[in-house]
């Protein structure tokens, strides 16, 4: 499979969050396991009813959230980060209120006060990660840059005096730039000996249902593990401008030491028709792992192109 160090049209865009926290129902999780989707997800998302999978809920512009560093009267500060590849340091960043002054009060969804997405602008490099704050309020994690580029840095956090907020900016890092330019259709993907699969087509408006199903050596894999309370993780990057969406498993949170497999379905709601970079994280023996898709998401009904689904060419 394509790295997703090849996918992506490299463009210093303004990238947005757009968070589908949506239904995952894989068909192994037991029935008992399967609540209304609607009371399982995070503060400020929509999800459809698990039963009507085509209810449209919102406009694009209405979808159109973390556009940039401020929202709703909360600012993300400037990024403190190391300016070159190679160079280890800190990412560090402050959330700061309506009043002016640093917010220290999160509510928890999906296990974290605050998930921080960090890609470059052509969609390669994509990290998933979870920073620690301070009593100041100050966010913090080691970091070292692995490619020189323009990165979007998307804070997602529900600060407990305030609706859920999605805040971005960007961090340019030098060094010699070699931009991944290559976003053909790809629907499966591998890493470290697991091939994923993902089925379903991507409809602009409206509630579309992705599955994935993972696989090793021909055997379905049973054995997904909890991850952010969920089996499953899905970021979504509309190309050309990385408008962001993630998505987590339909159902209750999974139980400690819980598993399932090998299928895991999703809601996803795209804005408009184009392409989409999609990353799935997935956990097992306790290794959380990264696939990489690109689909097109369709508005009239039309088939979406058909993937380029070489696993030669895929690898992660």
């Amino acid at each position: 499979m394509r790295a997703p160090a090849r996918i992506g049209l490299y463009a210093a865009g303004l990238g947005v969050v757009f968070v589908a926290s949506a239904a995952i129902a894989g068909a192994v999780v037991p029935e008992d396991a399967v609540p209304d989707p609607a009371t399982s997800h995070a503060p400020g998302q929509h999800v459809a009813p698990a039963d009507d999978p085509e209810q449209e809920s919102t406009t694009g512009a209405d979808m159109m959230r973390g556009l940039s560093l401020e929202q709703d009267g909360y600012t993300l500060g400037e990024i403190e980060a190391p300016g070159a590849v190679g160079e280890a340091g800190e990412l560090a960043f402050t959330v700061t209120g309506p009043s002016g002054e640093p917010v220290t009060e999160f509510d928890v969804a999906h296990e974290q006060r605050l998930h921080l997405i960090v890609v470059r602008s052509d969609g390669a490099h994509f990290r998933h990660v979870h920073p620690v704050m301070d009593a100041d309020g100050r966010w913090s994690l080691p970091w070292t840059w692995d490619a020189a580029g323009t990165y979007r840095v998307y804070a997602d956090a529900a600060p407990s005096a305030g609706d859920a907020v999605t805040l971005t900016r960007t961090v340019d890092v030098a060094g010699d730039l070699a931009p991944a330019r290559d976003t053909e259709v790809s629907t499966t993907a591998s890493v470290d000996g697991y091939d994923v699969a993902l089925d379903g087509q991507l409809l602009a408006g409206t509630v579309s249902r992705l599955t994935v199903e993972v696989t090793r050596g021909g055997e379905p894999v049973t054995t997904l593990e909890p991850y952010l309370g969920a089996y499953g993780h899905l970021v979504a990057l509309r190309d050309g401008d990385l408008a962001y969406l993630h998505a987590h498993p339909e159902g209750h949170e999974p139980e400690t030491g819980q598993e399932s497999g090998p299928t895991v379905t999703f809601g996803v709601e795209a804005p408009t028709p184009g392409r989409y970079l999609l990353y799935l994280d997935f956990q097992v023996e306790g290794q959380v792992r990264t696939v990489a898709f690109v689909v097109e998401a369709t508005g009239d009904g039309a088939p979406a192109p058909a993937p380029d689904d070489d696993p030669a060419t895929h690898d992660h």
